[in-house]
């Protein structure tokens, strides 16, 4: 693994300021609002379908505590409307509550390819809930979105990667800077005072990967998404801080992970934006993204060459040395243990044939032909993939059948990647499943999917917000 220690770049933190501030909409090439807007309405309808999570109704009960009182921002798949650093947690948590959300993709081959960052879980809630405050029209949001998740992911692509494989989750940590950048743009803070936001998000930083398979991991997206807003809130008060938060001795770079390649983001915000390239990849299955380049190949095998379930003697399953350190629940006893068990995602595509949010039930987990299939599963190191480099996620497949052939297949992506992937309006479907899931109005889902198709034409995105909320839900 490469160790950059980058010596000090002068004014970092204050150019990462200039960019948020100064960054237009007229600048944003089309295709990558094309592609944002996808990813708005995947983060919406991953907001009401995480919203009848348990993680959802506790979250709720939690605001009750806290006795809020009406504020103006909404708590998406609920009647609760409260102040936006707490939208902003409700929604980030609900998004990220199934690990369904988009993933950002790394380039640098020792990094761990789509797994630095989900992007939208904290950017996203943090710009609804700053602009339903202001009164903002929906240019304005998806700008500051775009900018929001745009410092997100080039801070994530710098820092060094040991940042991550210690144990830190990105998502949390450099979401943090994605929520204050989109929530300084909409109040329209000054250079100085988004500088002083960036630092005091730097401070709130925090999140580790021990958590993975727990609640506490959709929480740190959500934690991230309020810690923003609640920083941008603060610098336009005349809360002080420094301006070198990323690039000072003792800042967050150097702190959290050692170092940072500087020339991953200095000149480079913007240039090109990240959903351009390397990309956002979308889930077409509510699991680790490390899982999908081989659920991709295994449905593709299963459908080719009609592999049923009761045939199947042996599944060897071989990926990079870092794809296990995330998918690290070999034996999952619950539903979100098995969105990091590679095992169980390899079995119920076996056995069921898909792997939707119905299928990611503690019910299913604990079903004992899914338990006998998983003992059938070896999931293992392998050279090939190894030496296919980490920026990828090379997955090679072995099936052994009971009439002695083996079935074998190889990718390096799954669907939904840049490589692979989804229209707007395979993500229209997957958003109207979400919402079929969580027993939503059909009616109402599909005007949803209408007004996120022109999101940046919206005169005011109260109306959308208005759609998202569910009375009686509290």
């Amino acid at each position: 693994m490469t160790e950059h220690v980058s010596p000090p770049v002068a004014g970092l933190t204050r150019n990462v300021a200039a960019f948020v501030c100064g960054t237009t909409f007229e600048e944003i090439p089309a295709e990558v609002v094309e592609l944002a807007k996808k990813s708005v309405l995947d983060g919406l309808g991953l907001a009401i379908s995480g919203a009848v999570a348990k993680s959802g109704e506790l979250v709720r009960r939690h605001l009750a505590q806290l006795v809020l009182g009406e504020g103006p921002s909404t708590v998406i798949g609920s009647a609760w409307r409260v102040a936006p650093r707490f939208a902003a947690f409700a929604n980030g948590v609900g998004i990220h509550a199934d690990d369904f959300d988009d993933t950002q993709l790394a380039v640098a081959s020792d990094r761990v390819y789509g797994l630095l960052t989900h992007p939208t879980a904290p950017a996203l809630p943090a710009a609804l809930a700053t602009s339903e405050m202001l009164g903002k029209d929906g240019k304005s949001v998806l700008l500051a979105y775009l900018i929001g998740v745009e410092v997100e992911c080039k801070i994530a692509e710098a820092i060094n990667p040991r940042h991550y494989q210690t144990g830190f989750h990105s998502t949390a940590t450099c979401g943090t800077f994605a929520a204050a950048s989109a929530s300084a743009k909409l109040m329209e803070l000054d250079q100085a005072t988004t500088a002083r936001a960036l630092s005091i998000a730097g401070s709130q930083s925090a999140g580790l990967r021990e958590n993975f398979g727990t609640m506490t991991k959709p929480f740190h997206a959500g934690r991230a998404s309020e810690s923003g807003v609640a920083a941008a809130q603060f610098a336009e008060l005349g809360w002080t801080a420094t301006d070198t938060i990323l690039e000072a001795p003792r800042g967050f770079f150097r702190a959290a992970g050692g170092g940072f390649d500087a020339g991953a983001i200095v000149g480079r915000l913007g240039h090109p934006w990240t959903f351009a390239s390397p990309g956002i990849s979308i889930k077409p299955h509510p699991s680790g993204s490390l899982t999908h380049p081989g659920m991709t190949e295994m449905l593709r095998l299963i459908r080719t060459y009609a592999i049923r379930a009761e045939d199947v003697v042996r599944v060897r399953v071989g990926t990079n040395s870092n794809m296990p350190n995330a998918l690290i629940h070999h034996r999952p006893k619950n539903e979100l243990q098995a969105k990091f068990s590679m095992e169980f995602c390899m079995a119920i595509l076996l056995l069921d044939g898909r792997a939707t949010l119905a299928e990611f039930t503690d019910e299913t987990v604990l079903r004992p032909d899914v338990k006998a299939m998983i003992e059938r599963i070896d999931f293992v190191v392998d050279d090939a993939a190894e030496q296919a480099g980490f920026e990828k996620m090379t997955t090679i497949i072995d099936i052994d059948l009971s009439d002695g052939r083996r079935i074998s297949g190889r990718a390096d992506f799954g669907r939904g990647s840049p490589a692979m992937p989804m229209t707007f309006d395979e993500v229209a479907e997957k958003f109207l499943s979400c919402a079929e899931f969580a027993r939503f109005p059909d009616a109402k889902a599909r005007e949803v999917v209408a007004l996120a198709r022109s999101f940046e034409a919206l005169p005011s995105i109260a109306p959308l917000m208005g759609l998202l909320a569910v009375e009686g839900v509290r």
